[in-house]
């Protein structure tokens, strides 16, 4: 029967109920889902655990975006999503990535010796350590921002990547190539130095030209030092439970490891373009995130993540600098997306992302607790740190009602260390020992605090109790030695 026209524009509204009817449940779930987010944002925030940016996206769409707390605290200039946040690690992504677009043009080999393309380094070393190597963390080099003298008094120093290379990222190697797995800014640093005398650019505009302009990320820029930014973030310290501005680092000294300025905007419109060919082949993509060793590719964690019942592929990196840290967070299997970008150094946004991507699952998210290392750092300042500790020891059964954490309360110990408040990290040290008896990492990082004291006697115990709680401790073995030895 052949249909009228009255007949055909009522089919068409039909269709048109019948779609939105079938809309609605998504539409509210997708809802719901920003809701939560958006309340357990809201909960770190008020636990004095996050203050920043984060943007969620599902299947290529933003689901939430939004800043929380102050980018500027004293000119009261809140946080948006198109506030500019230092990366940091998170910069080491964009290195490798670079790394291997002069791969792909045949400018550089993976198995290429760094001596075939850094003609000034150290021939030694060179000759032996390949570029597969450096962008896995395998070349066995050592890591600048280990040096805790360096940071505390060289900071700020604006360097040049030839006489900063020569002069801080040519140590003897730590171990062999190619056996052990150690982080090393020094090994990034240097591929950025391998960018530029390959291309004879400079590393900053060669991002510029291969990634930024492309993708379309206009906000998104290596950071210098002293230059005014739009919509910049400022960085704070939290050490002593109230935000004061971060300790001052000049951005040539992160360099191609870790001087990226983004936003969560921007950093969205990275990862959609990772499931392109827009700025790598398939095949590259494929070597940056496979694992080498310790879960790590090519400027990439790869892991295999809890989720519920469920196991889910995870490719991510965490990034922390003076005033900053961040976290991005990709579900490739299911095209979900999470990036979190915090205003000051040692907020909570390992638990707040995990909390973000059960929300997606349609789990719920762990409630969030009262941090103890930042209960800590506020009774330092307000009754001393002995009276602090005796105050917190009360607390360390109670991991139902506070979180209790190894890590948050070492990086305490070193932030304060960085501070020259050596007496008080130790006893924030030692507070970590009677928490984590069996860990080795923090009787070395006490021993390291009594040496910054200059108690070489009581460095040694601590030291010695590290190797002997874990024998493959070789910095501890090699700062043993040395002691031992005078």
């Amino acid at each position: 029967m052949k249909m009228t026209r009255i007949h055909r524009k009522t089919a068409g509204i039909w269709v048109l109920v019948v779609l939105m009817v079938f809309s609605l449940p998504l539409h509210t779930y997708t809802q719901d889902k920003a809701e939560k987010i958006d309340a357990l944002v809201q909960k770190y925030f008020d636990l004095k655990q996050f203050n920043g940016s984060v943007l969620v996206a599902e299947d290529g769409n933003v689901i939430y975006s939004k800043g929380i707390g102050m980018a500027d605290v004293e000119k009261q200039i809140p946080n948006k999503p198109d506030t500019k946040f230092r990366l940091a690690s998170v910069t080491k992504q964009f290195t490798a990535t670079l790394i291997m677009q002069l791969v792909e043009k045949g400018k550089i080999k993976l198995e290429g010796k760094l001596s075939d393309y850094l003609p000034y380094y150290r021939k030694d070393i060179g000759e032996k350590i390949t570029i597969h190597q450096i962008l896995s963390h395998t070349s066995g080099m050592d890591n600048y921002t280990d040096n805790l003298k360096f940071l505390q008094e060289e900071s700020t120093k604006k360097v040049e990547p030839k006489e900063f290379i020569l002069s801080h990222c040519s140590n003897d190697l730590k171990s062999e190539p190619g056996t052990e797995w150690a982080y090393s800014n020094s090994g990034y640093f240097i591929l950025g130095a391998v960018i530029e005398e390959v291309t004879g650019k400079n590393y900053e505009d060669v991002l510029q030209e291969n990634i930024f302009t492309p993708l379309g990320m206009t906000n998104s820029s290596i950071e210098v030092t002293g230059k005014a930014y739009e919509n910049k973030a400022s960085g704070y310290n939290n050490t002593l439970g109230e935000l004061t501005p971060a300790r001052p680092l000049d951005m040539t000294i992160p360099f191609s490891a870790g001087s990226i300025i983004s936003t969560v905007e921007d950093m969205f419109k990275w990862d959609q373009a990772l499931y392109t060919d827009k700025v790598l082949m398939n095949v590259s993509k494929e070597k940056m995130f496979t694992p080498v060793m310790n879960n790590y590719g090519y400027g990439w964690q790869i892991i295999e993540q809890p989720i519920g019942d469920m196991k889910k592929k995870v490719i991510t990196h965490s990034g922390g600098i003076f005033g900053f840290n961040s976290l991005e967070t990709r579900l490739v299997d299911e095209n979900k997306f999470v990036m979190v970008l915090n205003n000051f150094e040692n907020g909570n946004i390992n638990q707040l992302t995990l909390g973000i991507v059960n929300i997606l699952y349609g789990l719920e998210p762990a409630k969030p607790k009262e941090s103890l290392a930042l209960m800590l750092s506020k009774a330092i300042k307000e009754k001393g740190v002995k009276d602090a500790i005796a105050e917190m020891t009360g607390y360390k059964d109670k991991k139902d009602v506070y979180r209790i954490n190894e890590g948050e309360i070492n990086s305490l110990g070193y932030k304060l260390l960085l501070e020259k408040m050596t007496n008080e990290a130790i006893e924030v040290f030692k507070f970590n020992t009677v928490l984590y008896p069996a860990s080795a990492n923090v009787y070395d990082s006490l021993g390291e605090a009594y040496l910054e004291a200059g108690d070489k006697e009581n460095a040694i115990i601590n030291y010695r109790k590290s190797v002997e709680l874990d024998p493959s401790n070789e910095h501890g073995k090699e700062v043993l030695q040395k002691l031992e030895a005078k």
